[in-house]
């Protein structure tokens, strides 16, 4: 008799939100419904621009191009220059991808790596950074300064400013460090800068920035993502930009894999890339949101650790964070136990600023 081989993916751990079920139902037992601030997902609607832009392009029955058509990758490279100061970046060093979720999962996949090889990741981190690497095989180790790192020779190093679930900005002397200590060891630095353009009380610089790399974009790949400053996170828009090499590399592969971004998300991501008015509107209902949830969570004697910008609030009660998950949820608000990015969390919870006002009002007068 035959038997069916069960797949377990390069040993994957629990699916984090599988464990705030109990917590979960607790808030949605509030009378006044959940204040869910769990999850960073976009609330706020797609601006007209962008929809319009989509539904222009929904008559598109040919497959789309994996490299992006060059409308798309112009109106990034032009975006990163007019928001970011990036600088110095070809229209062929820029790669659409579906999501940058999607990207970062199979990133040491698509580079090559194996059991051979090490990805180094933040000590706090978006937990798919992980995933990846066991993904392909690869070993992990987390660490936030190089002398952790010793004599080792990764082959791939994670960057995150502003940090997930943090709100940390890394400074330009710790990114030139980074960046030059790869270098140095032949490694990559792929920077995950999906809240570059949501700064609150810091400037957090892009990996490509020429006070960073000196205008050389070899072994960088910077990562960015639509989802939050654009709303489009339904969309699975974003783009990796940085070495042509690399680029390149990349873009072999998914088109073996058929990774590609629908022609009609690539037109609604040229309309989100040229238009700074709706990113700055929705900048501002995030820095809102943001200044009354904060005051309400320290007058309920939390402390707020980093949160220097992104979309989260890094906070402690000086407790395990479950327990904190747990006396949160019994008054209908449902928060993200920092446990879920590493052991250095365990007495942190992620708050997240995307709910609409009415929620964070509504989390705002049960927190007095």
């Amino acid at each position: 008799m035959s038997t069916v081989r069960s797949v377990k993916s390069a040993a994957l751990p629990v699916f984090p939100w599988d464990t705030l079920a109990d917590a979960a139902a607790t808030a949605r037992a509030h009378p006044d419904g959940i204040v869910d601030l769990s999850v960073g997902t976009p609330v706020d609607e797609v601006a007209p621009v962008i929809r319009d832009a989509l539904a222009a392009a929904s008559a598109s029955p040919g497959y789309p191009a994996t490299a992006g058509t060059a409308a798309l990758r112009l109106s990034a490279v032009a975006a990163l220059e007019r928001r970011y100061g990036v600088t110095g970046l070809a229209e062929s060093a820029v790669l659409p991808v579906i999501g940058t979720k999607e990207l970062i999962a199979w990133l040491p996949t698509l580079l090559g790596l194996g059991a051979a090889d090490t990805v180094v990741i933040p000590e706090l981190a978006y937990p798919t950074y992980d995933v990846g690497a066991r993904l392909a095989g690869a070993q992990v180790v987390a660490a936030d300064s190089l002398t952790q790192l010793g004599p080792q020779n990764p082959a791939l190093v994670y960057l995150n400013s502003p940090s997930n679930p943090t709100g940390r900005v890394l400074g330009v002397d710790h990114l030139r460090k980074v960046v030059g200590w790869a270098r140095e060891r032949g490694a990559i630095v792929a920077s995950d800068e999906c809240y570059l353009g949501l700064a609150w009380d810091a400037q957090p610089l892009s990996v490509l920035h020429p006070s960073v790399s000196d205008g050389d974009h070899t072994g960088l790949l910077a990562v960015h993502s639509l989802s939050k400053t654009s709303s489009l996170a339904g969309y699975r828009a974003g783009f990796v930009a940085g070495d042509p090499a690399l680029v390149r590399e990349l873009l072999e592969v998914r088109k073996h894999a058929g990774m590609i971004v629908p022609t009609p998300v690539q037109a609604a991501m040229v309309a989100a890339l040229d238009d700074d008015a709706h990113e700055a509107e929705q900048r501002d209902r995030y820095a809102r949101r943001r200044d009354v949830l904060a005051a309400a969570i320290r007058n309920a004697g939390f402390t707020i650790d980093h949160s220097e910008a992104g979309l989260y609030l890094w906070a402690t009660r000086g407790e395990p964070c479950r327990d904190t998950v747990a006396w949160l949820a019994e008054r209908g608000i449902l928060v993200a136990p920092g446990e879920f990015y590493g052991p250095a969390g365990a007495q942190h919870v992620r708050i997240a600023l995307t709910a609409t006002d009415e929620r964070i009002s509504a989390a705002v007068q049960r927190l007095g």
